[in-house]
């Protein structure tokens, strides 16, 4: 099921652990921060962002595909 969130929510998200901006991607169904230093990938689901640091995915982890 692919992320369908609204623009107007976009912008106001943040991540939680650096305060940076977000970004979907559609092919993980995920929010990734775009902050260099963070780069932390929240998962959605059922259209849901779920934005607990302990939920995210580390950059670089489960690569693997």
């Amino acid at each position: 099921m692919a992320v369908e969130l609204a623009p107007e929510l976009l912008e106001i998200l943040a991540c939680p652990n650096c305060h940076g901006p977000l970004a979907v991607d559609h092919e993980r169904d995920e929010l990734v921060c775009q902050t260099p230093d963070c780069g932390l990938a929240y998962p959605v689901r059922d259209q849901i962002p779920v934005l607990l640091i302990d939920e995210a995915r580390r950059p670089g982890a489960g690569d693997e595909a």
